[in-house]
């Protein structure tokens, strides 16, 4: 539906070049005569080469010629979900009228059609349909129609009867150029050589190119280096030097195929069959009349009762049937907002004969507010973890402030926001409280949650047959933060339904968040499709926390636990060695319990005899020896966790509780 439609993605934002210039040709053609030529057109490529982009980018062209026309974007997956819903409700006749009055149909990943054989009788039914009426048809696929494994070979020929054409990775001059209008939309100031360097680093597809230019405007924002590109090389990792080769020859426009010259194809059988009627009638009876007679044949012919309109025709002279006839449609349109709410939060309600009747909105409001009262909420953060407490550093400062400006601009800067880090240095705390401070905007609806419990409500959904409703509860986000997402490697269908989740969202403007234990390049177990899309944001890392920021985090652990911060105290526990910030913590709490056991005050002395003796004082008066293992099992005969373990020592102050993961 043109709601759907990214404002972003048209044609004068689309870099054209050597490997898309006639796939960008063709569908340009389509967008100013739909239905002449190339109907329909199968555009293909790689994952994150444009091809969705191309798919808007005709729909928004198509309506800026004819505002008028009704374009329809849609997924594979939602078309067959669709589907399944109205087949399920017994409304396939009605999911079939869907798309009469369809000037530019959009269909977006056709290459999950793969063994789904109803779906595809459907979609050959649609194609014969528009094609038939003169209605344009446009698709996107990662491979040909003849590789989709299992595809209809009636529907290869319909693909071949149109245009399928691709779009391959584009060449270095492409890439710089998307660099520079990416750089310049952002208002961005890139010293000289340094997108030629990402260009070169980087040649794969538009995605992961854009994800390496948000990392270096982030590495820019809170370096006092000036960035050149010895500093992009080493920022982006490094990678091959320019190649010698040479580029393939450019291909013109004037080598692209033309759209040929046709002149209009006219009127539609229904068209035509209805200007017949209304000619008729108006020859005979009032205007009025054939107005109404127009309104019933629409309205009835997308499934509404129209037992008001036909009322009409019964009356001699009624007092105003032109206000009737806009009351009518004025329901009619309440009714498909009621619809579309209901099926976002229940799929299955999708034409439900409540939403038919447009002389019983009190009926289908009953409906969508069940809906609403029956959908449950995704999981929220946690509201321990708040944005301006987490402590800044060297190590973290340029995902801090990344954090900070996703919140400031959702979904504008960095899309999605990426945290990897090794497992105690910070990266819940700083996602969940990204989390908090989407929550806490106007209308924030935010799931943060981690990738295993994701899994785990999957899993419960698909036992339980509400895989829909499921789905439901978090397309309908402001944000989705997800925790640890190197836990869905080799989780096949978890990461499909992600990847369609990301897509929906990203779509919609809303932002994404995630945070990983693996750098997302060796995320190897991940599809490509969705490990591209991760790259294509801003991938930031926390690194092990220097005396800096092992400082603040003392001082600020001592004030909420005692009120203040003894400086010389702070000093020493930040100059203790730490690979982690949970580690550090450790330190703190070591010597607050110390204090506790002993009665006193804590203080640096305390601090060193505590952490520095080989036994505490509490143990050496004691005549206590450590004990050589300290694992606590429940009764039951077992870890009671499998992360966490406790190191049970004779003294309370040196019990200390470590999150192995």
């Amino acid at each position: 539906m043109t709601d759907q439609l990214n404002p972003r993605f048209r044609f004068d934002a689309y870099i054209i070049g050597t490997a898309n210039r006639l796939a960008v040709t063709a569908a340009r053609a389509v967008a100013e005569s739909p239905g002449s030529a190339y109907n329909p057109l199968f555009v293909y490529g790689g994952p994150g080469l444009g091809k969705t982009h191309l798919l808007m980018a005709v729909g928004h062209l198509g309506r800026s010629i004819s505002p008028g026309l009704t374009v329809d974007y849609i997924t594979c997956d939602d078309f067959v979900e669709a589907f399944h819903a109205a087949i399920g409700a017994g409304q396939g006749d009605a999911y079939r009228r869907r798309y009469v009055d369809t000037g530019i149909l959009l269909i977006d990943d056709v290459q999950f059609l793969t063994h789904r054989r109803e779906v595809q009788a459907e979609l050959l039914r649609l194609v014969d349909q528009m094609t038939s009426a003169g209605r344009q048809i446009v698709m996107s696929s990662d491979r040909p129609p003849a590789e989709i494994e299992a595809l209809d070979e009636r529907l290869i020929q319909r693909f071949a009867g149109g245009l399928v054409i691709d779009i391959g990775a584009p060449d270095f001059e492409t890439r710089v150029a998307i660099l520079r209008r990416q750089a310049e939309e952002r208002k961005q100031e890139i010293p000289p050589g340094v997108l030629e360097v990402v260009a070169t680093i980087i040649d794969g597809n538009v995605r992961e190119l854009i994800g390496g230019l948000n990392r270096l405007i982030a590495w820019q924002s809170v370096s006092d280096t000036k960035l050149d590109p010895d500093t992009a090389r080493e920022v982006l990792g490094g990678g091959p030097a320019p190649s010698a080769g040479g580029t393939a020859p450019a291909v013109s426009a004037s080598s692209a195929p033309s759209a040929p010259s046709v002149e209009s194809s006219g009127p539609n059988e229904f068209d035509s069959f209805l200007s017949d009627i209304t000619t008729t009638v108006s020859a005979q009876v009032e205007v009025w009349r054939a107005r109404v007679g127009e309104a019933l044949l629409r309205w009835e012919g997308e499934g509404y009762r129209t037992t008001r309109l036909s009322g009409l025709l019964d009356q001699e002279s009624p007092r105003d049937p032109m206000a009737v006839i806009n009351g009518f449609e004025a329901d009619v349109l309440k009714l498909r907002e009621l619809e579309a709410e209901a099926v976002e939060l229940e799929p299955s309600l999708a034409g439900n004969p409540a939403f038919r009747d447009p002389d019983d909105l009190k009926a289908a409001g009953a409906l969508t507010e069940r809906a609403r009262a029956g959908s449950n909420p995704p999981p929220g953060p946690s509201p321990l973890y708040r944005l301006e407490e987490f402590v800044e550093g060297p190590s973290n400062r340029i995902a801090v402030r990344a954090a900070h400006a996703a919140v400031e601009e959702p979904a504008t800067k960095y899309n999605p926001l990426v945290i990897v880090a090794e497992s105690g240095l910070g990266k819940t705390h700083l996602l969940q409280a990204v989390g908090n401070a989407f929550a806490a905007k106007e209308g924030g609806l935010v799931a943060c949650l981690g990738a295993q419990d994701f899994t785990e409500e999957l899993i419960e959904a698909i036992e339980r047959d509400r895989v829909a409703v499921w789905r439901a509860r978090y397309r309908r986000v402001t944000a989705l933060c997800i925790d640890d997402i190197h836990l869905l490697q080799g989780k096949d269908r978890t990461q499909e339904e992600l990847f369609w989740l990301f897509d929906q969202l990203l779509g919609q403007g809303r932002q994404l968040v995630f945070s990983s234990a693996v750098p997302v390049r060796d995320l190897t177990g991940l599809e490509e499709r969705l490990r591209s899309r991760l790259e294509g944001g801003l991938v930031v890392t926390l690194g092990a926390p220097e005396r800096e920021l092992r400082l603040g985090v003392v001082e600020r652990a001592l004030h909420e636990r005692l009120g203040s911060s003894d400086p010389e105290l702070a000093a020493y526990l930040a100059g203790r060695p730490a690979e982690s910030l949970r580690a550090v913590l450790g330190l703190v709490q070591r010597l607050l319990g110390a204090a506790e056991a002993q009665h006193v005050s804590p203080s640096a002395g305390l601090a060193r005899e505590v952490l520095e003796s080989p036994m505490s004082g509490a143990e050496r008066k004691s005549g206590a020896t450590r004990r050589s293992s300290g694992i606590v099992v429940t009764t039951s005969g077992g870890v009671k966790s499998a992360e966490k373990m406790v190191w049970d020592w004779p003294d309370l102050a040196d019990r200390l509780m470590e999150d192995l993961r």
